[in-house]
């Protein structure tokens, strides 16, 4: 491969791994802000709750339309819209006058966000053609993520105790105008050959799935499960599942086509991407208000003693990424679930006491680092591997809607634990998801079949070019 081509790709690779800096930092830096956006904007648990899970649950909703968008006028054209959208309302949220504000802005912020990360993927996917060079390039960029851990809790931290909570919001302007500017000049446009066609009924489905389920389950434990709008909630989301399936099953191009769920893999990568991101979202949502609120830390302090956990993300993404294009998905996968569980389960008897063991706290810290560590691109390699290049767009925006269908649920279900005052059940929770990501491992993560990337192309026309299925 020319020099030349190969500094391309690699300028490419650094625009894209920008872009998940910014959506992963501001995911980090924002966890450590909340006990301060809590006392300013006399928000309550739920409040802080929805400042998180209004952004998630848009930027899932529209993830999948923002892929198939990318795949028909141009993958550029909306990864640029989204880092003006992303960078215009991070601004916003910097003069947000109190929590109802702050969560429209975040809605704001995350539609730019859903151009973001699947884009991304879709553009290094047809960047890196090659298997084992796509699934280092997915390394690396997951090693973003990484880097967002190792610096978000320090730097929010610092600019939370300097300039107050608003500050974290600023910093979105400067990366987002970087990220801008070099889009422009090294990323080349492409789009898939032929277009897919819009789905705005199975759209308004998803949104109205997602949307009245995370609204029931941050909610209800306040409410009550059998209060009017609850009920309502609950009947609203299964009639939205009940619909979109068949819907989506008789249509040429689906927004989600219901068939790539019959591949094992598959649906193993977007399982395990839920639970793991349950964990995540949980983890660091528990985390933020007890390291603060319980044991009475300042915003810097509760980010250094996070730092385990975020070295470890740092170190084991990319080494994932190398096991990965070499021997497969199953090994990064069954240290991530026992990673994950680990630590569950060790927080749960060093959070008994009211002066805890920072030795043992940090080796909690540590173990949950190093399973998400290992978690990102096993899950991101298995998802677009094996299908039509003309689908990366749609294939990256299912997994990564699994990422923030898991987070918005982890963020609800565990936040709700910490609200009630059974912490001890959130670390249970987390170690729970953790045992499911070690059991989808064990099951799901193998070598792909003929048959089984058969279901992935099942509906591939003859001309349409395929993504070679990798060492995985």
């Amino acid at each position: 491969m020319p020099e030349s081509v190969r500094g391309r790709r690699r300028l490419v690779l650094a625009v894209c791994c920008l872009s998940v800096l910014l959506v992963s930092l501001d995911t980090t830096i924002l966890n450590v802000a909340l006990p301060s956006i809590r006392q300013d904007l006399d928000s309550s648990v739920s409040g802080l709750q929805w400042t998180l899970d209004a952004y998630t649950v848009v930027l899932a909703s529209l993830l999948t339309l923002a892929g198939s968008t990318a795949d028909r006028v141009g993958r550029r054209r909306i990864f640029q819209l989204g880092l003006v959208l992303f960078t215009g309302a991070s601004a916003l949220c910097s003069l947000a006058p109190s929590t109802g504000w702050l969560v429209a802005f975040r809605m704001v912020q995350a539609v730019g966000g859903s151009m973001l990360t699947p884009v991304a993927m879709a553009i290094l996917t047809n960047t890196f053609p090659e298997p084992r060079e796509r699934a280092r390039a997915i390394g690396v960029w997951g090693g973003a993520v990484g880097v967002s851990m190792a610096v978000g809790p320090v730097l929010g931290g610092l600019l939370v105790q300097s300039a107050g909570w608003r500050s974290v919001f600023w910093l979105n302007v400067p990366i987002g105008s970087v990220a801008l500017v070099l889009t422009a000049l090294y990323v080349p446009e492409s789009r898939a050959a032929r277009a897919r066609r819009p789905d705005p009924v199975g759209q308004l489905l998803v949104m109205a799935l997602l949307g009245a389920l995370t609204y029931t389950l941050i909610e209800a434990p306040g409410e009550g499960w059998t209060a009017p709008l609850i009920v309502a909630c609950l009947i609203i989301a299964a009639g939205a599942l009940a619909g979109l399936v068949p819907y989506e099953n008789r249509r040429a191009e689906p927004l989600i086509d219901p068939r790539l769920f019959r591949s094992a893999s598959f649906s193993g990568a977007t399982l395990t991407a839920v639970f793991a991101f349950a964990a995540l979202g949980g983890f660091l949502f528990a985390n933020a208000l007890y390291l603060q609120g319980d044991l009475g830390l300042s915003p810097l302090e509760a980010g250094l003693r996070m730092m385990p956990m975020a070295v470890l993300s740092l170190v084991c993404a990319p080494l994932s990424g190398r096991i990965v294009s070499s021997r497969g998905p199953r090994g990064p996968l069954l240290l991530a679930g026992a990673g994950i569980t680990a630590s569950g389960a060790l927080a749960v008897f060093v959070t008994r006491s009211p002066h805890p063991s920072y030795g043992l706290l940090a080796v909690a810290y540590a173990l949950f680092g190093l399973g998400f560590g290992f978690v990102n691109a096993p899950i991101t390699d298995t998802a677009v591997a094996g299908l039509p290049r003309d689908q990366a767009g749609v294939a990256a925006s299912l997994a990564a809607t699994s990422r923030q269908v898991g987070s918005s649920i982890g963020i609800a279900v565990i936040g709700a634990a910490v609200a009630a005052g059974a912490r001890p059940a959130a670390w249970w929770i987390i170690a729970g998801c953790g045992s499911a990501v070690l059991a989808l491992s064990a099951t799901t993560a193998t070598r792909r079949s003929p048959a089984d990337a058969g279901h992935l192309h099942a509906r591939a026309t003859p001309e349409q070019p395929r993504l070679a299925p990798d060492a995985s």
